[in-house]
């Protein structure tokens, strides 16, 4: 990807029925509370290989709420896929992971960008796994890339690889220290869940590095709105469009809308300053419930995006779906 400096297009490049979407992975038991999605994807048109990152959750009282269990799935038509390799949150001592993504290496091999809860001090981390092929992935070999303490945040989460010549940058959802007093702080950590005090905002920041491994750390690339999205706006993906790039984020207005945003869309003349395109409200909604589509990813494939997206569905559950879009101008 180079930078482009020409104005925005005049309308979005993404544009489909959530409903028309296919199950690609559905929770083990229905109802509210169920969740499998988190979806990051990465395509290797060479072997026509999908990798899919994906994360599970069950309510309280079932053994294991939150963040439980990540996986990393193989697939060879982007639709039915199978684990390759997997990890639960006991083998990190966390409270909950978070999204995880897999890029390849700058220097050749593969990098999965773990996010999760510091067991430490109770605050969002991401980590990286260096190995030659997916299936070789050992969690106990787990490194920090971006901290709290590194970024001067209150938590890091839900990385977004995106190759730039040559180089390898991370949208990062964060915590804005600046909008916490150290009264939130102490409640929100002893918590465990930031999210639960609803005192913070959470924009999106990013990290750039050479080599994958190590960071520089740039704040507020796309800032909270003020309307819909005043709380949150979690850059998911981003994709090359007419005149400049397009992202799709996940918006919501306040604490009360936890675990259940809706996406908007952005636009970057150069991939570093990010605005709102959906100021007036979310632009993808499920039909159904709370309207919940979050982490949408979309991937490239020929002559169309398959766009990957966690949906709430009529009982209260959240699923995995895809729904292939035309590739089209703006």
């Amino acid at each position: 990807m180079n930078d482009r400096t020409t104005q925005p297009p005049s309308s979005p490049v993404l544009d489909f029925d959530p409903e028309d979407g296919i199950t690609i992975l559905a929770p083990s038991q229905p109802g509210e509370g169920n969740w499998i999605g988190c979806p990051s994807v990465l395509h290797e048109p060479e072997s026509g290989r999908f990798l899919l990152t994906y994360r599970e959750r069950r309510p309280r009282g079932q053994g294991a709420d939150r963040g439980w269990r990540c996986a990393l799935a193989s697939s060879t038509d982007g639709h039915t896929f199978e684990d390759i390799w997997s990890v639960e949150k006991g083998e990190l001592g966390t409270a909950s992971m978070e999204r995880f993504a897999l890029a390849h290496a700058p220097g050749g091999g593969y990098l999965l960008y773990v996010s999760y809860v510091d067991p430490a001090d109770k605050r969002w981390r991401i980590d990286v796994v260096e190995a030659d092929r997916p299936e070789l992935l050992d969690i106990t070999r787990a490194r920090p890339v971006l901290t709290a303490a590194t970024t001067g945040t209150e938590g890091v989460k839900d990385p977004v690889p995106v190759s730039v010549d040559g180089q390898l940058w991370l949208y990062v959802s964060y915590a804005a220290a600046n909008s916490f007093t150290p009264e939130d702080s102490e409640r929100a950590h002893a918590l465990g869940d930031i999210y639960v005090t609803g005192a913070t905002i959470f924009p999106t920041g990013l990290a750039t590095s050479g080599d994958g491994l190590t960071f520089d750390w740039h704040p507020d690339v796309l800032p909270v709105g003020s309307g819909w999205d005043r709380y949150q706006t979690r850059l998911t993906t981003v994709a090359e469009s007419a005149g400049g790039y397009v992202g799709v984020y996940d918006g919501s207005s306040g604490a009360h809308e936890n675990y259940e945003e809706r996406a908007g869309l952005a636009w970057s003349p150069n991939l570093k300053d990010w605005t709102s395109r959906t100021s007036d409200g979310p632009a993808l909604v499920s039909p159904h419930g709370t309207g919940s589509l979050r982490y949408l990813d979309l991937v490239p494939v020929g002559d169309d995006w398959f766009a990957y997206y966690e949906y709430t569905r009529a009982d209260g559950a959240h699923e995995l779906r895809l729904n292939r879009v035309p590739r089209r101008p703006a």
